[in-house]
């Protein structure tokens, strides 16, 4: 095997690899689930840079399309020839004329490449994105990004051109991927589920409940004349069990009625002196504005991981909400006891 032999093999490998690439990219983040990309954003890279992906999709899109098309183009110029020049000296030694040979030759060639393209290229790795959509979207993120930033302007030239003849036919074209339902359409499909019988009323208040929190704000959950419990600075281990005891809270808020920025919780005094400084259990409250909206603040929570979060509102103090507070919104007694 000559070198320029070698060559023409790893040249087609690696376009049929670079081609498998593409598809790949494509395929998995238009079946990824943002919200799965989203929980994966927060402890890593390559998962925010396919999320980066999906706010453009349609030029990712069109990036994947234009590599796909040059990997057929490269095989197409390289490979298709140099695999008609070596099947030509077998199918003369076969006794074939040469013209004839040089027909059959083609034939072969044509149909070879677009076999290896067509099954390792395109229909393989396409089934491996669907199948692990997030999985792959991830993994090939970092080198795609890469991709468009050598090739962003080209390609939002052709994806405007794209875009330009969509509008002329009345086809609004989307930059993100858009996957589920948005809340209106959520809830009429659990108000027709229940109109037809296909799901219990008491779980459809459940589920609009959750539906409302993308609404209603931190305000509505912060109730009216709930007094906080507070101790001050230099409070002692005593002072926090005996304000826990008092009100049967565990966390409770450590500073003066005009600048609270601390909390602690009961359970990591309870093994040390009564007369302790609970200053040294102390962690800083975490304050959230009241116009947050409850979705926000529960995601706010969760990514913090605080279970009590101090309200505020024009500078003041409004109150507190806890976990608690958001689960008992999302499952009240009726629906928990079932």
């Amino acid at each position: 095997m000559t070198g320029a032999t070698v060559g023409i093999v790893l040249a087609t490998i690696a376009l049929i690899a670079l081609s498998a690439f593409f598809v790949a990219v494509e395929f998995a983040l238009i079946g990824s689930k943002r919200h799965r990309l989203e929980e994966a954003a927060e402890h890593s890279r390559a998962a925010r840079a396919a999320l980066r992906n999906a706010s453009e999709l349609t030029l990712l899109l069109a990036g994947a399309q234009l590599g796909i098309t040059l990997c057929a183009l490269g095989l197409g110029a390289l490979t298709k020839p140099a695999v008609h020049d070596w099947l030509m000296p077998a199918l003369g030694a076969a006794g074939l004329p040469e013209v004839t040979a040089d027909v059959v030759a083609f034939a072969l060639a044509l149909f070879i490449v677009t076999f290896l393209h067509l099954v390792i290229g395109e229909m393989a790795p396409k089934s491996w994105a669907i199948t692990h959509p997030e999985k792959s979207a991830i993994l090939l993120s970092l080198p795609m990004r890469g991709f468009l930033r050598v090739t962003r302007l080209p390609l939002r030239a052709l994806n405007q051109a794209a875009n330009w003849m969509l509008a002329r036919v009345g086809v609004n074209p989307v930059d993100a991927v858009l996957t589920g339902q948005d809340p209106d359409g959520l809830r009429h499909l659990v108000e027709h589920s229940v109109n037809v019988g296909a799901l219990d009323v008491g779980y459809s208040a459940q589920i609009s409940g959750a539906l409302e929190m993308q609404e209603d704000t931190v305000r509505s959950l912060v109730r009216r004349g709930r007094g906080l419990t507070v101790v001050p600075p230099d409070a002692t281990v005593g002072d926090v069990q005996d304000a826990t005891r008092r009100t049967g809270h565990l966390r409770v808020l450590m500073g003066t009625d005009g600048h609270i920025d601390r909390v602690v919780h009961v359970r990591d005094t309870l093994m040390h002196p009564l007369g302790a400084n609970a200053a040294q259990f102390a962690r800083p409250v975490f304050t959230i504005p009241a116009a947050t909206t409850l979705h926000a603040a529960l995601a706010t929570m969760r990514r913090t991981r605080n279970h009590l979060v101090l309200v505020t509102d024009r500078g003041g103090v409004l109150g507190v909400m806890t976990l608690a507070d958001v689960l008992a919104r999302l499952l009240p007694p009726a629906a928990a006891a079932r």
